[in-house]
């Protein structure tokens, strides 16, 4: 590259425009001896101009090259090559727009980089997490599946590109069951030998403007396993904790209604035995509700009539009646029901609320009925809140942890929900939720 290549475009561009008007000056002035004035400057414009267009050609010659390069290195980074660069030992403009051109080349050379180090990790890790995973496109064809839906549906062969539908006609009867019925939902796999429980999880979305499908199939088995032996022994703690506090005051009063025999103590006799009554009854009452909480059968539904069924509540526990309309009927099995308010009710009464502040308030929402049953007791704090439901959690003393439980099963088996909820000003509020 020439010096004058290093000077900036406008210094260079000015001298060859000075140059130039000097040189048709002089030969005007030249000419003007044997032409015409206008001649001569005619004249005098014509003759340099080829020397300047010659002149400007190889000033600019190397500017061209240049913006040849940027328009290869713009393509390069198009098709997503961001290796090459761009030389400029000029000055000026050019210079700063070359450098601007690679410090550009250099943050999307960067930027690459980390996404494929980030493409990497995430697919590192979505093809070794032990959730199935496929996406499948709107033709429900394979486009992604890692490692587990692999083995899960292909015996460890590659899936992409492969008909999802044709997938699932070779797996087992309870899988196709499970994609039948659309949405999420839980199935098990195998005999009662060797049985396997997943979860399956499906989310359409749209990817580059077509609608795709992931699917999830999350293996359960061991998770539930583990969950199935802590509630068993929670159970046998319970279970044994209740029988210990009977069967030991039993054992110890027959010892000594054996002895007031022997002695001949016959007038303390009757107080041994009611209380050994009283102990069982009270042991018998305990079993009792855990096999009916184990037993629950599937709800009967029969129309009810709400004002006679509170009516027969009301027989029952003392608490004040809210109904909304008060003629309205529903479909329930109305003895579960009976049995899930009584044990509300009974559980508001022992809050620590008087008794005129029990309520139950029946609305019909949309499709549904709410019954609220409200207590001014002590209510609840966050912990309590939080497992109230769980079979087995008690906070009273003697307590089996079945009233809420049984009140959530009973309300699930209808196909509804039930909730708790401290009150404004004190109190708790459990909402059952029941479809019409």
């Amino acid at each position: 590259m020439h010096w004058w290549h290093r000077l900036p475009l406008n210094v260079v561009y000015a001298a060859l425009t000075l140059g130039y008007m000097l040189a048709a000056a002089a030969l005007t002035l030249l000419l003007q001896r044997w032409l015409q004035p206008w001649a001569a400057l005619l004249v005098a414009v014509a003759l340099p101009l080829p020397l300047l267009l010659y002149h400007v050609r190889r000033v600019f010659a190397p500017a061209r090259s240049l913006f040849r390069a940027l328009a290869g290195s713009v393509a390069s980074y198009r098709d997503g090559d961001f290796s090459g660069g761009v030389s400029w030992q000029g000055r000026g403009e050019l210079r700063e727009l070359v450098e601007s051109h690679n410090q550009l080349g250099r943050v999307l050379r960067d930027q690459r980089q980390a996404l494929v180090q980030r493409e990497l990790l995430l697919d590192t890790i979505v093809q070794n997490t032990p959730v199935a995973t496929l996406l499948l496109d709107s033709t429900r064809r394979v486009v992604l599946g890692n490692l587990a839906a692999r083995k899960m549906f292909g015996d460890g062969r590659k899936l992409e590109g492969q008909s999802f539908d044709a997938l699932l006609d070779g797996t087992s009867d309870a899988v196709r069951e499970a994609f039948s019925r659309g949405g999420d939902g839980m199935f098990t796999v195998g005999d009662e030998d060797q049985e396997d429980i997943y979860h399956l999880s499906r989310r359409r979305f749209r990817l580059n403007g077509r609608q795709h499908e992931l699917v999830l199939l999350r293996q359960l088995t061991a998770e539930l396993r583990r969950q199935e032996v802590q509630t068993w022994k929670k159970v046998i703690r319970v279970i044994s904790h209740e029988l210990n506090n009977s069967l030991a005051p039993i054992a110890s009063l027959a010892h000594s209604g054996a002895e007031l025999l022997r002695r001949g103590q016959h007038e303390r006799l009757p107080t041994a035995l009611a209380t050994i009554e009283e102990r069982a009854r009270h042991l018998e009452g305990f079993i009792r509700e855990y096999a009916r909480f184990a037993k629950l059968p599937a709800p009967r539904l029969q129309p009810v009539e709400w004002r006679r069924f509170v009516a027969q509540l009301r027989s029952q526990v003392e608490f004040v009646v809210d109904l909304h309309p008060a003629d309205g009927t529903t479909r329930l099995d109305a003895a579960q029901v009976e049995q899930a308010l009584l044990n509300l009710l009974r559980n508001a009464h022992e809050s620590g609320s008087a008794p005129g502040e029990v309520k139950l308030s029946l609305r019909h929402i949309p499709g549904h009925w709410r019954i609220d049953v409200l207590d001014r007791g002590n209510g609840m704090n966050e912990a309590v809140l939080a497992n109230a439901l769980l079979p087995f959690y008690s906070t009273k003393r003697h307590g089996t942890g079945l009233g809420l439980a049984l009140a959530r099963e009973i309300a699930e088996a209808h196909g509804g929900r039930i909730a708790l909820l401290n009150r404004d000003g004190g109190g708790l509020c459990v909402s059952m939720v029941l479809p019409e």
